[in-house]
């Protein structure tokens, strides 16, 4: 009998350190903004943000969902990347940047074979988490609309480059989810990802925060041409971002050109 170790506790150990980072983003760069300011204007210069171009933090929640998985459920993830916006002509701007932590994926998928008696009798009647890792590179036009111009709706689409692809199975016997198998699907998964995305936002401030809520539509399947019966089947990503961007060095050069 091969022992499956419980990661119950690794697991929540693991969420509640990305809850920690994601409140840690939050103090630091709302509570603590010019301090977190002077720190990354250091390291990248607070000449980056002009009347033309805006670059910063984005951060947030984002809800995935794997479409070909009609029994899977959506699976939420904590979002970390930077953004630029250029100004093309007037209120139409040009918004890209990296979400480097981006995640998709989804829960309760049904389970398969691991082509091992012993593991298949623990996992038979328990579910899969399924947890695809991207560096995601967004692409949009964004239109900044009303007379105060805080209020943008934004269109394009965005390209993603997997790092990670894993297969987490699950089963409870005492506590919840306490016995786990861990299995890595790189080979199985596709390296690009591709699709629309669009949303829109508000910003709270001339040089401040934004809010904002966007949806991607992965038009890419995601599973390799496979010979294994367990991957042969068509999925695509979907992912809702609510996000909140903060520009670096903005209200700096603001308040050096009143001056």
């Amino acid at each position: 009998m091969i022992l499956i170790t419980s990661k119950l506790k690794e697991l929540n150990s693991f969420k509640n350190k990305l809850s920690l980072l994601f409140f840690l983003f939050i103090y630091f760069f709302t509570f603590q903004n010019s301090n977190g300011q002077v720190l990354i204007s250091l390291l990248f210069g607070d000449k980056l943000n002009s009347e033309n171009i805006e670059f910063g933090l984005e951060g947030g929640f984002n809800q995935a969902q794997l479409r070909g998985l009609e029994q899977s459920k959506s699976q939420g993830f904590f979002h970390l990347g930077l953004y630029f916006d250029f100004r093309m002509k007037n209120d139409l701007w040009l918004n890209t940047g990296v979400r480097i932590k981006s995640n998709a994926g989804a829960k309760d998928i049904p389970t398969y074979s691991l082509l091992d008696p012993e593991l298949d009798a623990i996992f038979n009647d328990g579910s899969i988490s399924r947890r695809l890792g991207y560096f995601y590179v967004p692409v949009h036009l964004k239109y900044r609309l009303g007379k105060e111009k805080k209020l943008f709706v934004q269109a394009g689409g965005q390209i993603g480059l997997r790092n990670k692809a894993s297969d987490e199975f699950l089963n409870s016997f005492i506590d919840q989810d306490d016995a786990s198998f861990l299995l890595d699907i790189r080979e199985q998964i596709r390296g690009i990802d591709a699709g629309l995305s669009g949303g829109f936002g508000y910003k709270l401030g001339k040089n401040g925060m934004s809010l904002g809520l966007t949806y991607y539509y992965g038009l890419v399947n995601i599973m390799k041409e496979s010979n294994l019966e367990q991957y042969d089947y068509s999925s695509q990503n979907s992912n809702l971002y609510l996000f909140m961007t903060i520009p670096v060095g903005a209200g700096k050069k603001e308040a050096n050109s009143s001056q």
